[in-house]
């Protein structure tokens, strides 16, 4: 149970990284009044939370309808992740969350919370992946269940706050200090995305 909780829940704010989100959220809110970026962040992170949670919850019944094995998921879905390390690690996740961010307003979207905040800047590809992948781990344990709604709705928390101290966030970690961060957790990020192939693999051919 500990060592499930605790992988979950590094391996989701790995994922979404939380602190890495605010540059996008400054660039999405430049001209908005402080009682509006403030309900931005929090509808945001309630909507994204909403998103993985079904997911979460679903995710087991999905696959079976789909026929899909866990072992065949546990692969496809370390190499997705490791995909979204690798971005991370050169560099592309955070031009790509620019490039979104830049799109959004010239767009002039209503509602930024549910697009590019909440998805796919939240709850996006590699967020989604990596709910399914730590939910068909629960074997349909409703305690492990639990354990995953409960830490979607923590990192969900923590990237609301990521949100309301974007400034102060943007000042304290600098270009530099936001730049080093994403690398260091693209590296580990790639790590987990390793170990959930390796898994994969080993459930595939009944290895212990």
């Amino acid at each position: 149970m500990l060592n499930y909780v605790t992988s979950s829940f590094v391996t989701l704010v790995l994922v979404i990284d939380p602190i890495g989100l605010a540059p996008a959220f400054i660039a999405l809110t430049v001209g908005l009044e402080v009682t509006q970026k403030r309900a931005l962040a929090l509808r945001s992170s309630v909507i994204a939370a909403a998103i993985l949670i079904v997911t979460a919850l679903l995710g087991n019944w999905f696959l079976a309808q789909l026929r899909i094995g866990l072992a065949a998921f546990q692969i496809s879905g370390g190499i997705l992740l490791f995909g979204v390390a690798t971005r991370m690690i050169f560099g592309e996740h955070m031009r790509q969350e620019s490039r979104e961010a830049e799109s959004a307003a010239r767009e002039k979207i209503a509602d930024l919370a549910a697009f590019p905040l909440a998805i796919p800047l939240i709850a996006g590809p590699g967020a989604i992946t990596a709910t399914l992948l730590l939910a068909s781990r629960t074997g349909g344990d409703p305690s492990l269940l639990l354990a995953l709604v409960l830490i979607i709705a923590a990192v969900a928390i923590a990237s609301a706050l990521s949100f309301l101290l974007a400034g102060q966030l943007a000042r304290v970690l600098g270009r530099t200090g936001n730049t080093v961060l994403a690398r260091l957790l693209g590296i580990v990020l790639a790590a987990f995305a390793t170990q959930f192939v390796v898994d994969g693999i080993k459930s595939a051919f009944h290895w212990e």
